[in-house]
């Protein structure tokens, strides 16, 4: 069998060059299986190398020997060694060296390791940076070196550095909309510093077409409630004339029945008379400014016609509203009129009690107490549905003294002024 050495400088060269690739692909498999934290594999693939090495290290040796007549007796041992068989240790060499480098592949495909790791947070679409209390950083993926870059104008160098630039939360980088959200962790007992970036542009825009679809619903509540008030308004003028019609047909009644009594019967004339000045005076109220100055100046006058001294016991209290003082001096009128009508009163008190809950409105009369029981008909029935409609009550108490009492509850946190009122 010819040695090793009598083979052609060509031959020698190739089989030299076989072994230096063995080499390289025993080295990259040591540093991949280093890097997947694999070291079975690392120590596995030191064997092939060191037997490639030695047969390159010692083919270059007797390269040299050539010129310079001087080999190692390693070098001339293996020299003389049959050429067959040096190229069966090759190819066993090179089948091993194969055998590790698939098997390191295909353990980092199917393995979680630290690779794989760093492959797959680099795809992700938010930034991700772990740094130590010195500021050293441990991992950043892909997508937070950009925003550092874009942020701060540099590289990433510490963790601390970018978490002050990023201090606002919220940040404008890459023509999108970035928010920096920063965690304390423990990992093996060293305290570490996570910081992730997240991409809230499809948010941020969503939350601003939210923010203008609430402006555009305010701004409808708003003309809604213009829109309510409008028709409470037509409401009360319709009332108001319906009332004018009613006292209207009262007044044709009356003129009928005056003109039907008997002359001499001064009862039934006294009767009509004073229902005459009653209609008179209510036709000829004005339906405006219901709650202004002429409203009280108009619950006076009516007390002077009926013959009824009013004695105010307080103020009317200023945290009533506009409506609630209109249905205040209603109230007043009509417990005046009931008072001179049925009981005969030459005194009415108004007086006010206010609570944290509610303001209670009380008029008084020293008129004949009624043995029958109190029913709220005509001029009362109206007076309590138009307090029921502002969210008020009306009561009646015989307890001593006739009263009539308007209650109006204030308003607390979601809890509306007015309730809904269904006629």
């Amino acid at each position: 069998m010819t040695a090793l050495i009598s083979l052609p400088e060509l031959c020698r060269s190739f089989i030299s060059l076989w072994t230096l690739l063995l080499c390289v692909i025993c080295v990259f498999c040591v540093i991949l299986s280093g890097t997947q934290k694999n070291y079975r594999f690392s120590l596995l693939a030191l064997l092939p190398f060191f037997c490639s090495y030695f047969l390159w290290q010692s083919l270059f040796d007797l390269h040299l020997s050539v010129e310079t007549g001087n080999a190692t007796a390693v070098s001339r041992m293996i020299g003389e060694l049959g050429w067959l068989f040096c190229v069966g240790v090759l190819c066993v060499l090179t089948a091993a060296a194969i055998l590790i480098l698939v098997s390191v592949i295909r353990y980092g495909k199917l393995r979680v390791n630290p690779s794989a790791v760093k492959y797959f947070l680099d795809r992700m679409p938010c930034g991700v940076c772990l740094w130590r209390d010195d500021g050293r950083v441990l991992f950043s993926n892909i997508c937070m070196n950009r925003l550092c870059a874009a942020v701060t104008g540099r590289a990433l160098q510490t963790g601390d550095q970018l978490f002050e630039a990023a201090a606002s939360g919220i940040l404008s980088a890459e023509g999108r909309l970035w928010r920096f959200s920063r965690r304390d962790i423990v990992l093996d007992g060293e305290r570490l510093h996570e910081l992730i970036a997240s991409d809230i542009t499809a948010e941020y825009a969503k939350t601003e077409a939210l923010e203008r679809d609430k402006a555009r619903l305010s701004e409808l509540n708003r003309e809604l409630r213009e829109y309510t008030l409008g028709i409470d308004e037509a409401v009360r003028r319709r009332e108001i004339l319906q009332a004018k019609i009613n006292i209207h047909d009262e007044m044709n009644r009356l003129m009928l029945s005056t003109m039907a009594a008997n002359a001499g019967d001064a009862a039934t004339l006294d009767g009509i008379f004073s229902l005459w000045e009653q209609n008179a005076l209510l036709l000829c109220m004005e339906a405006h400014d219901p709650s202004g100055d002429k409203a009280a100046e108009r619950v006076e006058k009516l007390a002077e016609l009926l013959k009824i001294k009013l004695v105010w016991r307080g103020e009317i209290p200023l945290s009533l509203s506009e409506k609630q003082r209109g249905l205040f001096f209603s109230a007043a009128q009509e417990a005046i009129a009931n008072a001179a009508k049925h009981a005969q009163a030459k005194t009415m008190e108004i007086s006010f009690d206010e609570s944290d809950t509610f303001i209670d409105c009380v008029f008084t009369n020293d008129g004949i107490m009624s043995t029958e029981e109190i029913r709220f008909e005509g001029g009362l029935a109206n007076l309590a549905l138009a307090a029921k409609r502002e969210g008020a009550s009306v009561s009646a108490d015989c307890a001593g003294a006739f009263s009539l009492t308007l209650r109006f509850m204030k308003s607390d946190p979601g809890r509306p002024l007015r309730p809904d009122f269904e006629g």
